[in-house]
């Protein structure tokens, strides 16, 4: 068969080719890569605008270059008589206005936008709430979530829970190599990092358990660094407290020592009498302090 032949057959069936691989994406990943679009928390609906306002601004100049692709071949292909030929024609004061003054508008219009919102939704800057906020400790380890709630003196692994439209303060590090921390519905992402605290502001304003990810490559086990984030009534939260406080196990140094060995799809762990000064202990053994302990 002629290489023409099989390159226009190819071509033909390319579409095709094209439209199941975007329906096999969008049945098979809607549960996830779509999942920002369903926020569940203040920060989160904003984020969702946020993204979608941007996508809808930058159609301005998409649409118009799908158009022209399909537009232009078509007016001037070979068996249209009627349009017009211009070989000497090489510049037009009307195209060039457009083509510069679009572009320069858009990137006005999300320059600002990127500008408010680099402000109003700093994940280090605290929430507005009538409730009080809370704090969680949060630690990357290989290759899971260690939760500590420095006021209750208990901890978790790979299981996060908070009440219902109460603000949360997450002081994130990290005791092994940098990583990221991301409730997709609830909020942003920010990086673990050892030796340092990174802090971050979410609301949860709806009851239910939601996707906790790392969104940062961090080794061969980094597809299981996955948590539950539960958004609970008070009630129901003060019970899962209460669970975790009748914890068996303590979460001692020794033990803490066996946390930091690499796992993989390591199961959900409840300890008591934990040290709420962990993770300032941490932090600073990788700066040579331990005034902490």
């Amino acid at each position: 068969m002629p290489l023409t032949l099989k390159l226009h057959r190819a071509l033909m069936a390319l579409p095709k080719f094209s439209l199941a691989v975007l329906a096999l994406t969008l049945l098979g990943g809607c549960a996830d890569e779509f999942i920002l679009l369903d926020p569940k928390g203040w920060v989160g609906v904003e984020i969702k605008w946020l993204i979608i306002f941007s996508f809808l601004i930058m159609l301005i100049v998409v649409i118009p270059v799908f158009i022209m692709a399909v537009w232009f071949p078509y007016k001037y292909r070979a068996a249209n008589k009627d349009s017009e030929y211009k070989p000497d024609w090489e510049h037009s004061n009307k195209i060039e206005f457009f083509v510069w003054l679009v572009p320069c508008l858009i990137i006005l219009v999300l320059g600002v936008l990127t500008y408010q919102t680099s402000h109003s939704l700093d994940p280090r800057k605290p929430l507005v709430s009538e409730n009080p906020t809370m704090r969680i400790h949060v630690v990357a380890l290989d290759w899971k979530w260690l939760f500590i709630y420095p006021e209750d003196e208990i901890a978790t692994v790979n299981e996060l829970a908070f009440p219902v439209d109460v603000p949360v303060e997450f002081i994130i590090t990290s005791d092994t190599v940098m990583n990221s921390f991301f409730i997709p519905q609830l909020g942003g992402q920010i990086y673990a990092m050892a030796g340092m605290e990174n802090r971050m502001h979410i609301i949860g304003n709806e009851v239910g358990v939601f996707k906790g990810y790392s969104a940062n490559y961090s080794g061969f086990g980094f597809s299981g660094m996955k948590f539950k984030a539960k958004v609970l009534e008070q009630a129901d939260y003060e019970k899962w407290k209460a669970t975790v406080k009748l914890a068996p196990e303590a979460l001692t140094d020794t033990r803490y020592d066996a946390l930091t060995k690499k796992t993989k799809d390591h199961p959900v762990e409840y300890f008591n009498a934990v040290n709420p000064l962990m993770l300032n202990n941490i932090v600073e053994k990788y700066t040579g302090e331990q005034d902490g302990q």
